[in-house]
């Protein structure tokens, strides 16, 4: 299975270090695979450096693409993440 969502970053930081940790941690625990996607840059979810690479300030909109057979609770927690903007408080 695959699937594909466009996520806009709403926290104040934007794309930065602990977000991208929490990405990657997350895409630890499936099996599934996560390619983020910018413009014509892609990046590896499970690379912090990666995912810092596409320097992603907030109110930019990025694809997510997870395929595997856990795509779909993949996304569901990625989106929850993106919708509770990392845990920041801004």
């Amino acid at each position: 299975m695959e699937l594909i969502r466009n996520l806009k970053i709403t926290n104040e930081l934007g794309l930065h270090a602990r977000s991208a940790a929490k990405i990657v941690a997350l895409a630890g625990q499936f099996e599934a695979m996560l390619t983020l996607s910018k413009d014509d840059y892609e990046a590896d979810g499970k690379s912090i450096l990666s995912i810092l690479s596409l320097a992603c300030p907030k109110g930019t909109t990025i694809t997510a693409r997870i395929a595997g057979e856990d795509a779909e609770p993949f996304m569901d927690e990625l989106c929850r993440l993106f919708e509770e903007k990392f845990g920041e408080t801004s």
